[in-house]
């Protein structure tokens, strides 16, 4: 499990990409630059990392789940991930 405050601030900084993504597109194609480096780092999309769902893990995560690779695999053994078994030959 990841550690709250590593997801908490994983939630502000997705709050805060949301808040400034208007006004970041709108200086990006005006060519602003410098308006551009006076925004806060973490207004910027590729500082937002993806986290497991359920446990917060950061590493080995699914996109098409929103789950890491542990929990997945735990899930689809149990049949809970809708049109996913697991294979057997």
């Amino acid at each position: 499990m990841a550690k709250e405050s590593m997801k908490a601030r994983e939630v502000k900084r997705a709050k805060l990409i949301a808040r400034y993504a208007e006004k970041r597109a709108r200086l990006k194609a005006a060519g602003d630059y410098d308006a551009l480096q006076a925004l806060p780092k973490n207004a910027s999309p590729v500082r937002a990392h993806n986290r497991c769902k359920i446990t917060g893990r950061p590493r080995g995560y699914m996109r098409q789940f929103g789950l890491s690779r542990i929990q997945f695999r735990e899930m689809a053994s149990q049949g809970l991930i809708p049109g996913v078994k697991k294979a057997s030959w």
